[in-house]
C-alpha cells in the first residue's frame, strides 16, 4: 500500500512539475499577447519586437531556406534516438550550411526605422532662411493719391482712362484729353476736341504706349502720335453713332458704337475696315481681346455678351457679316466690365449693371457660365491682378466702392472706399501694382491694392511696336 501510494504521489509531483514548467514569451510581459514561436532556434533574449503585428516582406523570403528550417529541425526532434550515418550527418551539416548561411529565421520582417540623425542648429538656420515664409499682403484701405478731374461724364456706357505701357495715363474729361505721366507727376493736355465731334467717349492706347485713339461723340475716330502730339489720321464713316468702346490687338483697332456695330479697323490702310461684327441690337458698351488675340468679347447694352473668334474672320461670313463663336444671355442688365483671366487663356470675367449686379466666369471654348457671383451693386469694370488668383471690381449704385476678391472662391478680401459716387472707370499700371479709378465724384484715385510683384516685369521694348505706324506717311 505504502509503494503504491508513493508512486502515486511520485506520477502526481511529476505531473504538477510538467505543468508548472512556464512558457517561452516572445517579448517582454505586459506588451503584446504570446505568439509561439516560428523556428526552432533558440532567440536571442535581448531581441525586441516592437508592435503589435508582424508584416513579413515576401520579396525577402526564401523559399527553400523555409522548408528545410520547417521539415528537418522537426524530424530531429520527433526521431531524437535515431542515429544518423555519418555520410548524411556530413551532408546534412554541409546543406544546412549552404542554405542557412548563419541566419536562423524563415520569416523576414521590416526592421524598426533608424533613429533621425541630429541636424546641426546651424544648419536648420540655413534651411529655414533658404525658404522664408511669404508675409501677408497688407492692402491699404485708402487711396495713395487723389487727382481733380472735372467735367468727367458721368456715363456708365463710355470708356474714359486708360494706363499705356510708357506709364502715362490718359484720361478724357468733357472734350479735352490729359497725359498724366505716373513716373514723373507730370500732366500734359493732347487734344481739345470741338463741340460739333465731342465729347471723348472712349479712349485706348495702342500696345507701343505712344499712339492712342480717341472715340467722339460724332462716330468719328482719331489716332495721335502723344510724343509729337499730332494727330496722324481720322476714322470717318465707320460708323453712325457715338464710338463708346475701343480695343486693339496688334496693328487693328476694334471699335464698338451705339449703332450695335463692332468693326475691325488695320490702322496701316487707307481702307481701314477689315471686318464687322453683327450681334448687338443696342449700344457696345464693352470690347476686351484676350491675350492670345485669338478671342474677342463684346458687352452691350441689349445685355448679351458675344464671344468672336478671329479665325472665323475670313472663314465664316454672311453677307459681309461674321458669326459669332457664342452668345450668352445670363446677364439682365448692360454688359459693360469684361476681364481676360491672365493665367487662364479661355477664362472671361463678365459685370452686370444696376439691373444684374452679378460677376460670372465663362469658359471661351465651351460658352459654359462657371459660375455667377451676386456683388449687390452695379458692376462698372473688372481687373485681374497679374501676380495673384485675385480679381478686382468696381461698383456704382448703391455701394460705390471696390471690391478685392479671391479666386476662385471669391470670399471678399477687402472693400476699398473713397469715392462718393459710383466707380466708372478703372485702369491697371504696366507693373501690375496699381490700379486708377475714374469716378462721378470727378475725382481719380491712384490704389496700391495688388501689392508690390516678385519680380518686376521688363518694360515693353517700343521698337517692337512701333512699325505698325510707320506707314502713316505713306498710307496705301
Amino acid at each position: 500500500m505504502d509503494a503504491e501510494s508513493n508512486s502515486m504521489s511520485s506520477r502526481r509531483s511529476d505531473r504538477r512539475r510538467r505543468a508548472a514548467a512556464p512558457r517561452q514569451p516572445l517579448q517582454e510581459a505586459g506588451s503584446t499577447p504570446y505568439m509561439p514561436p516560428l523556428s526552432t532556434g533558440t532567440r536571442n533574449p535581448s531581441c525586441k519586437c516592437y508592435g503589435d503585428r508582424f508584416i513579413p516582406e515576401r520579396s525577402a523570403m526564401d523559399m527553400d531556406l523555409a522548408h528545410y528550417l520547417l521539415t528537418e529541425p522537426r524530424k530531429e526532434k520527433e526521431n531524437p534516438a535515431v542515429v544518423a550515418s555519418p555520410a548524411k550527418e556530413a551532408y546534412r551539416k554541409l546543406l544546412a550550411e549552404k542554405l542557412l548561411n548563419n541566419r536562423t529565421r524563415i520569416l523576414a520582417f521590416r526592421n524598426k526605422p533608424p533613429e533621425p540623425e541630429t541636424i546641426p542648429a546651424d544648419i536648420r538656420a540655413d534651411a529655414v532662411q533658404a525658404k522664408p515664409a511669404k508675409p501677408r499682403r497688407c492692402i491699404p484701405q485708402s487711396a495713395e493719391r487723389i487727382l481733380d478731374a472735372p467735367e468727367l461724364v458721368d456715363d456708365y456706357y463710355l470708356n474714359l482712362l486708360d494706363w499705356g505701357s510708357s506709364n502715362v495715363l490718359s484720361i478724357g474729361l468733357g472734350n479735352t484729353v490729359y497725359l498724366w505721366d505716373a513716373s514723373s507727376g507730370s500732366t500734359t493736355e493732347l487734344v481739345t476736341i470741338d463741340e460739333v465731334y465731342g465729347p471723348v467717349t472712349s479712349i485706348s492706347w495702342a500696345p507701343d504706349g505712344r499712339h492712342i485713339a480717341i472715340g467722339l461723340n460724332s462716330s468719328d475716330v482719331q489716332l495721335w502720335d502723344s510724343i509729337s502730339t499730332r494727330l496722324l489720321r481720322t476714322l470717318r464713316g465707320v460708323h453712325e453713332s457715338r464710338v463708346g468702346s475701343l480695343a486693339w490687338n496688334n496693328s487693328i483697332l476694334t471699335t464698338g458704337s451705339m449703332d450695335g456695330k463692332i468693326v475691325n479697323n488695320d490702322v496701316r490702310m487707307r481702307n481701314s475696315v477689315v471686318h464687322t461684327y453683327h450681334g448687338h441690337d443696342q449700344e457696345v458698351c464693352g470690347l476686351k481681346w484676350s491675350g492670345s488675340g485669338q478671342q474677342l468679347a463684346s458687352g452691350g447694352n441689349d445685355n448679351r455678351l458675344h464671344i468672336w473668334d478671329a479665325s472665323m474672320s475670313s472663314t465664316v461670313q454672311s453677307a459681309g457679316r461674321t458669326q459669332w463663336l457664342h452668345r450668352l444671355q445670363d446677364h439682365s442688365a448692360a454688359v459693360k466690365a469684361l476681364a481676360w483671366c491672365p493665367f487662364q487663356s479661355n477664362l472671361l470675367a463678365s459685370g452686370g449693371g444696376a439691373g444684374d449686379q452679378c460677376i460670372k466666369f465663362w469658359n471661351t471654348h465651351t460658352g459654359a457660365c462657371l459660375n455667377s457671383v451676386d456683388t449687390g451693386s452695379q458692376v462698372c469694370a473688372l481687373l485681374w491682378n497679374k501676380n495673384e488668383r485675385e480679381l478686382l471690381s468696381s461698383h456704382g449704385f448703391t455701394q460705390n466702392e471696390l471690391t478685392l476678391w479671391k479666386y476662385p472662391s471669391m470670399v471678399k478680401m477687402a472693400e476699398l472706399k473713397g469715392h462718393t459716387s459710383r466707380v466708372l472707370f478703372m485702369a491697371l499700371s504696366p507693373d501690375g501694382c496699381t490700379v486708377a479709378t475714374a469716378a462721378a465724384d470727378e475725382t481719380l484715385r491712384f490704389w496700391n491694392v495688388f501689392g508690390t510683384p516678385e519680380a518686376a516685369p521688363k518694360p515693353a521694348a517700343k521698337a517692337s511696336h512701333t512699325g505698325i505706324f510707320n506707314s502713316f506717311n505713306h498710307i496705301r
